[in-house]
């Protein structure tokens, strides 16, 4: 049997209610988020409810692009988020591996593709 401890996040980012500075939905801190490392991250609601796992090379513009980016199947659930978690994880089987586990495991309310639950 094999056993998968979800990783704890290295960055979490919160959506500001008012933003003073430049902003994407309401999220300021995307700096926070590494240009160039791969890994997984995860969004969450207001309830704490996870909607979407995701993967990427390079985290940073990955994410940036399902708030930016047309066929994202985020698009007519962006504003929905107030919480990014990001786990960074270089291995790129070891991304697949989690991001499968954690959208079976957790139920990621958007996730369409390596849905084992339904």
């Amino acid at each position: 049997m094999i056993s998968i401890t979800i990783p704890a996040p290295d960055v979490t980012i919160t959506k500001q209610e008012n933003p003073v500075l430049s902003h994407i939905y309401g999220f300021t801190d995307f700096h926070l988020i590494t240009r160039e490392a791969g890994g997984i991250f995860m969004f969450y609601n207001d309830n704490d409810e996870l909607l979407f796992v995701g993967k990427a090379r390079k985290l940073r513009p990955r994410i940036k692009k399902h708030f930016e980016d047309n066929v994202s199947v985020m698009k007519p659930h962006r504003g929905e988020v107030t919480k990014i978690e990001v786990c960074l994880v270089e291995d790129p089987v070891d991304r697949e591996i989690y991001e499968t586990y954690i959208v079976n495991k957790l139920k990621a309310k958007y996730n369409v593709e390596k849905v084992l639950y339904k």
